[in-house]
């Protein structure tokens, strides 16, 4: 009866419900005769409703028990899907997962749902008087007399409660109420009404409690145990069952009338199918049995040898559910490990150990078969971020009157688990503004030859050791002399400055062209916010932009943050190490190679004029006459740059180790590794010389 064991496996399902949930019923707003979809939703919602019921969730339980019935109403053709019922059907789904987060994070929070399932009241409530379902009445048939006694005297029954007994009563199960009481002198009470529920769930249902299964669990409470039951039993073969247990002292059983005025036979036969249904949670199935014919026990016993090797098929596939801080730990290990075997490589390199050469190239690939793995486990799809994002580009397009159409491409693209964190804020701006600034009103779509539907689209796909990520949306586009002037106005020469670079300015710290503060953008921080997060991760972003047909955001993350391919430079006489993410080339530097322009060197290359940064002057470190310069031409984004070097030292795999809290304001280093001889090693921020 211990249901804390089952609570982090209804957190991760009742997630994924609600996530399925948001989905559906957006997709059943743009097809809204789609009646598979409904019975989607249907299904979705009862499994929810029974797995909170299950774990004593009653607030969750009666909410998505009220969406039910405005579900049913879709699917019996008497409501029309309509924007203001998918509105109070989104507010119901925000609603339970505030209640499912409270109960992950441990608070205790009193969620009102009184006004939601008086929205849902509403919505569901039909004119007719005889679409109307009369109020059932609950009785209790006394030993001795004819009078009726209120259920609530007895147990808190809620509206769930009650749409199961009137489930049940279309089966022919009999509802009861049982007063249980044990023995004084009983030792192990939770042990004993463990086998209390044991013995009565082999012939029905239980499906209240007082005291619930936590209390029971943690011996909270005196001798007395209440419930309602559900069973195609008789009163007497219940109590014979009861009484063969040991330590029970006395049992009292009382049958519960349901008047069945005007119950829908016919939902209520729909319901009690949904019930059935074959992938109902093993969990809930334990706990709250659904309501079985004989017949349907029968056929389920006789399986087939072909379900049974279905059966054997999909336990291949099974999965195991693993604490992030283990993989972490897992990494961190790893990583350890490449450390000491690029020092042993070095240790036989220097001494002429021939003879370790073998084993340690057995060690070097399995030690890399073990990084790809661990990777691997790490990574994670992007659409665990993007599935966030249809339910606010619609929300957003509602609040903003305007017609958005939303598209995801490339949702399957993976990232470590580290970036995927938190790219979701960079994102959420991206789209938000491009819902709010990019896309025109429906009136000046139509002014300026367009369609009256905007479109955004959200999109991902690896590109050799980075993922690239796309924002672009077919609005008014960037007005480069309205950010020039406002460049100007806040004391930024753009006098040399190409037209990508002034686009690009929309990043800079505070800059916002809007007019006005909404609600949803302009308040000139979400930009910044979003280049400083990406630059955080060691990624780029970039705009590209043609004013009256669109806007694009382009971002570059790295695949991975922890090990990487990076190559060694002097600058001065420092070692320091650039990730080859960035690199294009190499080029052996010659004084000619180089041109100076509006006051800054630059050099040819490809046809392109590229600026020439001296990492040594940058960085104030001293430059070795006697070495020999290289220039190494890095891409970022859009954008390449010559960085001039003074030596190269090779290539080599380093894990990256963050610089701690009294060098975390270097910017222009994201971390140092340690190479093979010990030597701990800068490396460099490409990006934030840049």
């Amino acid at each position: 009866m211990d249901t804390s064991q089952y609570l982090s496996m209804f957190l991760e399902e009742s997630i994924e419900n609600l996530q399925i949930l948001n989905d559906s019923i957006l997709e059943l707003e743009q097809n809204p005769d789609d009646i598979d979809k409904v019975n989607e939703i249907f299904r979705v919602a009862h499994t929810l409703k029974g797995m909170s019921a299950t774990m004593g969730y009653v607030k969750i339980s009666e909410l998505t028990h009220k969406m039910e019935d405005v579900l049913t109403k879709f699917r019996e053709g008497e409501l029309k899907v309509t924007q203001k019922m998918v509105t109070v059907l989104f507010k119901c789904l925000d609603t339970l997962e505030i209640m499912v987060n409270n109960i992950s994070e441990g608070v205790e929070a009193d969620t009102d749902i009184q006004e939601l399932m008086d929205s849902l009241k509403e919505v569901a409530t039909i004119q007719s008087e005889s679409n109307t379902e009369k109020e059932v009445a609950v009785t209790l048939e006394k030993e001795d007399s004819n009078e009726l006694v209120d259920y609530n005297d007895l147990l808190d029954l809620n509206e769930y409660d009650l749409s199961v007994m009137k489930q049940a009563l279309t089966k022919e199960y009999s509802s009861y109420y049982l007063k249980i009481t044990l023995d004084s002198n009983t030792l192990l009470k939770s042990a004993r009404a463990f086998l209390v529920f044991k013995a009565l769930e082999e012939y029905g249902e239980i499906i209240k409690s007082d005291p619930n299964a936590e209390e029971i669990e943690n011996e909270n409470f005196e001798f007395e145990i209440q419930l309602v039951y559900l069973s195609k039993s008789e009163p007497e073969m219940i109590e014979k069952t009861i009484l063969a247990i040991s330590e029970i002292n006395n049992i009292e059983i009382k049958k519960i009338n349901l008047e069945k005025n005007s119950i829908k036979h016919d939902i209520i036969n729909k319901e009690i199918e949904i019930k059935e249904e074959k992938n109902v949670d093993e969990t809930t199935r334990n706990n709250v049995q659904p309501v079985e014919t004989t017949q349907k026990k029968k056929a389920t016993e006789k399986k087939s040898k072909d379900d049974e090797k279905a059966v054997v098929k999909k336990k291949v596939h099974q999965s195991v559910r693993v604490d992030l801080e283990r993989l972490d730990n897992f990494l961190t290990m790893v990583s350890e490990l490449v450390i000491h075997r690029t020092r042993l490589e070095q240790i036989s390199s220097n001494h002429k150990l021939n003879d370790l050469n073998e084993t340690l190239e057995q060690i070097a690939r399995t030690t890399s078969d073990l990084q790809d793995l661990v990777m691997k486990i790490r990574m994670l799809p992007l659409e665990v971020v993007f599935n966030r994002f249809p339910r606010m580009i619609r929300d957003l397009s509602v609040e903003l009157d305007k017609d958005i159409e939303f598209s995801i491409d490339g949702a399957d693209t993976e990232l470590d688990r580290t970036v995927i964190d938190e790219i979701g804020d960079p994102l959420l701006h991206l789209l938000r503004n491009a819902a709010d600034h990019g896309i025109e009103s429906q009136q000046e779509r139509v002014a300026n030859g367009k369609s009256k539907k905007g479109h955004i689209k959200l999109s991902a796909y690896p590109e050799g050791t980075k993922a690239v990520i796309k924002v672009e949306d077919d609005g008014a586009g960037l007005d480069v002399e309205k950010i020039r002037m406002k460049a100007e106005e806040k004391g930024i020469n753009t006098e040399n400055m190409s037209e990508s670079d002034i686009k690009n300015l929309i990043f800079a710290q505070g800059f916002s062209t809007s007019e006005e503060v909404t609600d949803v953008s302009g308040r000139g921080v979400g930009m910044d916010v979003v280049k400083t997060k990406i630059a955080s991760l060691g990624g780029t972003v970039d705009v590209i932009s043609e004013l009256g047909k669109g806007t694009t955001f382009i971002i570059r993350l790295p695949l991975t943050l922890q090990i990487i391919q990076a190559l060694l430079v002097k600058i001065g006489d420092e070692t320091m190490a650039i990730s080859l993410g960035y690199i294009d080339r190499v080029l052996d530097y010659e004084p000619n190679m180089i041109k100076r322009t509006n006051n800054k060197e630059v050099m040819v290359f490809n046809e392109n004029v590229i600026p020439l940064i001296r990492v040594n002057e940058v960085l104030d470190i001293e430059h070795n006459k006697e070495s020999k310069d290289y220039i190494v031409i890095v891409k970022v984004g859009e954008k390449s740059v010559g960085l001039l070097v003074n030596g190269l030292l090779g290539q080599q795999e380093i894990v990256i180790k963050p610089l701690g809290k009294t060098l975390q304001n270097l910017k222009e280093y994201i971390g140092a590794t340690i190479l093979g001889d010990g030597l701990v090693t800068l490396i460099l921020d490409v990006a934030a010389l840049i």
